[in-house]
């Protein structure tokens, strides 16, 4: 870690003798600048009086005249760079939402301490922290023309990124995930939150979901005649399930591409599946008759899973990220998680883990028994020439253990 002494730590709490205590503490762990505030209102002072922001912040929540939620939006005001740690007398639930909420505004948030704040818990919250974590304001993001994107599409500017997903019990790599993004001669890589919706909005969305089940097609017969059988799985839009000749497009285009049905998965959002109820079941059913695989993707973000776990002939579930990484250590998420791999396999329905970030996630998952997981521990998305040798990679990373 960065020099401790060069590190500046305010300390925010109402209860001078927890003032006291955390700096001594801060003081043994090497922290020789380090700044106390007994309120919100004097903190801020103090800082318009540096000129600066702290590096480290260690906020009590519950205060009297500015409690610590308050005392946050005022660090989104003065677009706080720094690192914060929670500390409180409430209980786990309260302080893990707090410490979400710091998320949500885009501060980095190390972690929560319930009071009294033991040594050995703070100094591995601060471990996290590095002078890199530090997040620049950044802007609106740019908008695009519809026309900027059909040009884009009918130019070949969209290309796909691929993200493995593999079976826990085994490590066996089984598919990948087809992710779009749009290579724009002047920006950059832009990424999909920043078009599909144009996409959407202008009837370009079936134009540029073919494109991309295209592409996705080819790799996968690239692959096939390479001896690798990997599932493709792609990203379908609710506009898609409106069109009742979708099942038959698709099914030409795999037919053309020469890859089996079997192989190919459609994700489609669970949160956006309702609006369309009576076109979207006859087309998922059709598909499924045709021997597509279906998957309900970022289950437990919308207002209706169940619902469409009854209605719907899925036959994957992937458990969204925000329930999953940091799941061994979070009651609720582990609930969440528990609970949505119960229900699967009373349903007789796969589970992927999305989001697996590190070994505690992968650990977690396997001894839950999930099905498959994917994310930036195993992998992240990249072109389709480099799976194969990522395959070997990862298959001599299960060998020694994961």
């Amino acid at each position: 870690m960065t020099n401790r002494s060069a590190i500046w730590v305010l300390v925010l709490d109402d209860d001078p003798v927890m003032l006291e205590i955390s700096r001594s503490m801060l003081s043994n762990l090497g922290f020789s600048d380090v700044t106390t505030c007994d309120s919100g209102r004097q903190a801020l002072e103090r800082l318009d009086g540096q000129g600066a922001d702290p590096d480290l912040i260690l906020l009590d929540l519950n205060m009297p005249g500015m409690d610590g939620v308050e005392f946050l939006r005022k660090l989104v005001d003065r677009h706080y760079a720094g690192g914060v740690i929670l500390a409180s007398g409430e209980d786990a639930r309260i302080l893990q939402s707090a410490e979400t909420l710091v998320r949500a505004h885009g501060i980095t948030a190390l972690g929560h301490l319930q009071k009294p704040v033991q040594p050995d818990a703070l100094a591995a919250l601060i471990d996290k922290w590095r002078p890199g974590v530090r997040r620049a304001v950044r802007g609106a993001a740019k908008t695009y023309a519809a026309g900027e994107l059909r040009r884009a599409i009918a130019n070949r500017e969209l290309v796909n990124a691929y993200q493995p997903k593999v079976a826990i019990a085994t490590g066996n790599v089984v598919g990948v995930e087809t992710l779009v993004r749009w290579r724009h001669p002047d920006d950059g890589l832009v990424f999909p939150d920043q078009f599909i919706g144009i996409a959407e909005e202008h009837g370009l969305i079936d134009y540029l979901t073919h494109v991309v089940i295209g592409d996705a097609l080819a790799q996968a017969r690239h692959w096939l005649e390479a001896g690798l059988a990997l599932h493709i799985a792609v990203n379908v839009s609710m506009e898609n399930l409106s069109s009742i000749n979708f099942p038959d497009i698709v099914s030409k285009q795999a037919a053309a591409a020469g890859v089996p049905t079997t192989n190919v998965v459609l994700e489609v959002t669970e949160s956006r599946l309702m609006p369309e109820l009576v076109t979207a079941l006859d087309v998922l059913t059709r598909l499924r008759m045709k021997r597509f695989r279906l998957s309900i993707d970022d289950f437990g973000t919308g207002h209706s899973s169940l619902a469409q776990l009854r209605d719907m002939p899925f036959d994957e579930l992937k458990v969204d990220r925000g329930f999953v990484h940091g799941a061994a250590n979070n009651e609720k998420k582990r609930a969440i998680c528990d609970a949505s791999l119960g229900l699967a396999r009373q349903l007789g329905i796969a589970v992927v883990a999305e989001g697996v970030e590190d070994e505690d996630d992968w650990r977690f998952l396997r001894d839950r028994g999930c099905d498959f997981a994917q994310g930036y521990f195993i992998a992240k998305p990249m072109p389709g020439a480099d799976v194969p040798a990522w395959i070997e990679g990862w298959a001599a990373r299960v060998h020694n253990g994961v």
